[in-house]
């Protein structure tokens, strides 16, 4: 059977700008006085659920890396999809519904998609200073690790929707994640800009405005981002005989291979000192990137956490999901993730012998389009 490519017209390289990234002063007050708006917001969804697990199909998981993701998760409104970089394969989804839902706002987590964007354009370098107000400056390194919102808001305005929109379908937001898991739905990647009262698509860069992204969606990106740019179909064994006969698929070869390095201290920062170091109060022993976002939307508050461990072995990205009131931002979904990540090291995940039943599956990776 031959799979269909999906195909995204090219888009022209801009000049590589060198030195500060600047708006008027006409639209630094604007955004300025935007970010001062405050206001009290009532939530109306539980952080906590019972038989979160109810419906999984867990025969073709890893049953460490699955249990571990249950011990970690507890009594969580969310989901945890541990994810093998190197070919796609699902080692474990806790709570399938809310994994296969239609998502949610990405939140801060949407940053990554647009670092890369704004690298792979030349907007910016890792170096390059961005004012984010008064007389503040920070650079790539620093925006990621501490999730800063003007920063991001500056990238979309001069990056343009086009763009932003471009890479983020490259990326495979918009678009299912998953070859054949049934019960998936489809993210939404709107065709036009966020209404400028609204803040624009600086709002939709910083913040993911108007956007839904899944959890397979961005566990996808991720896990091309670890594995230096290969985007994967995800796939989910549910039989022994779809293990056996697992074969990796191939969305896409992404062209952000010399960027990974770029973005990568952002996100170590993020774990070290930044939004995602609440991770460090479960887990220390292995070096892990990654990205929280917090948002909410209509009475909702959303905790977003992707990551991966950066180990010789056990290579493995996770994605914490959680949806209730306020218990529930980024943060939780890290410290979650540092639970999940010291189950798997206190079961020898990251040494070979543990890996052995994960690496059990082919190392040959099939095209999109391919005959098979």
């Amino acid at each position: 059977m031959a799979f269909a490519r999906t195909s995204t017209p090219s888009t022209p390289k801009t000049a590589k700008r060198e030195g500060k990234v600047s708006e008027s002063p006409r639209a630094k007050k604007h955004h300025a006085r935007a970010r001062r708006h405050h206001y009290y917001e009532r939530f109306y969804t539980s952080s906590f659920a019972d038989d979160i697990t109810a419906g999984d199909i867990a025969t073709g998981e890893d049953p460490v890396v699955r249990q571990a993701a249950i011990d970690a998760l507890g009594n969580m409104n969310g989901t945890v999809v541990a994810i093998d970089p190197t070919n796609g394969r699902i080692l474990a989804m806790v709570n399938q519904k809310l994994a296969l839902s239609e998502g949610a706002q990405p939140c801060s987590t949407i940053k990554l998609a647009v670092a890369l964007a704004a690298l792979s354009e030349q907007v910016i370098t890792p170096e390059t200073l961005v004012s984010v107000g008064g007389r503040s400056q920070v650079d790539l390194t620093e925006a990621l690790a501490k999730s800063n919102n003007a920063y991001f808001e500056a990238l979309g305005r001069k990056l343009g929707f086009e763009k932003v929109s471009y890479y983020a379908h490259q990326f495979g937001l918009g678009e299912l994640a998953a070859f054949n898991i049934e019960g998936e739905h489809l993210g939404v990647y709107p065709s036009q800009e966020l209404d400028a009262k609204l803040g624009g698509v600086g709002k939709m860069c910083s913040f993911g405005e108007s956007i839904s992204m899944t959890p397979l969606q961005l566990g996808a990106m991720v896990s091309a981002i670890a594995n230096g740019g290969t985007l994967y179909y995800l796939q989910h064994p549910t039989a022994t005989e779809d293990l056996l006969n697992f074969q990796p698929k191939i969305k896409r070869q992404l062209d952000i291979g010399p960027l990974i390095p770029e973005i990568s201290l952002g996100m170590m920062g993020a774990v070290d000192y930044g939004t995602a170091r609440s991770l460090h109060l479960n887990f220390n022993e292995e070096q892990i990137l990654g990205k929280t976002g917090t948002c909410s939307k209509d009475g909702t508050r959303f905790g977003w956490f992707a990551s991966y461990a950066n180990t010789q072995f056990g290579h493995i990205v996770t994605v914490v999901f959680l949806q209730g009131g306020r218990p529930t931002f980024g943060p939780k979904a890290a410290e979650i993730s540092g639970k999940f990540y010291r189950g798997l090291y206190d079961h020898k995940f990251f040494t070979p012998p543990a890996t052995a039943a994960s690496r059990a599956v082919p190392e040959k990776s099939t095209a999109v389009g391919a005959q098979q």
